[in-house]
């Protein structure tokens, strides 16, 4: 099934970002908003202790789930939101590397940005997003 989301790239802006600048769904859309995903495993613990990019990784496999359990996957995202605790440019672009990755083609538009602190022990990432489709 094609994907209810239309992504949009500017020609006026600068083509460095890694991503499309907006996004459109249609008015028939169902829209989907996801909590943060974070790097839990199912017992609760955090993954990956200290590494930003198993984090970033595990945020993603969360994701996933729980885009399949409201009936949607990547391809139906419209945007997200990238969150990661540090002060380190360095660190923020290992986290997005892997969420860039993740999402390839469907390039949607994406805030990432450096926070203070997150949610759980020993968390680094989480990854918001919001998506829609079409029934």
């Amino acid at each position: 099934m094609a994907s209810a989301v239309t992504l949009i790239r500017s020609a006026s802006l600068s083509d460095v970002a890694e991503y499309a600048y907006a996004a459109t769904a249609p008015a028939n859309a169902r829209l989907i908003f996801l909590a943060g995903a974070c790097p839990l495993n199912a017992d609760g613990s955090t993954a990956a202790i200290g590494d930003y990019a198993a984090q970033a990784a595990k945020c993603v496999d969360n994701l996933k789930t729980a885009l399949a359990d409201a009936g949607a996957t990547l391809q139906d995202v419209i945007s997200t939101r990238v969150l990661v605790a540090s002060t380190r440019q360095q660190d923020l672009g290992t986290a997005w590397a892997v969420v860039r990755d993740a999402f390839g083609d469907h390039d949607v538009p994406s805030t990432l940005m450096g926070v203070t602190v997150l949610g759980y022990n020993d968390q680094l990432v989480e990854l918001e997003a919001v998506a829609a489709v079409v029934d």
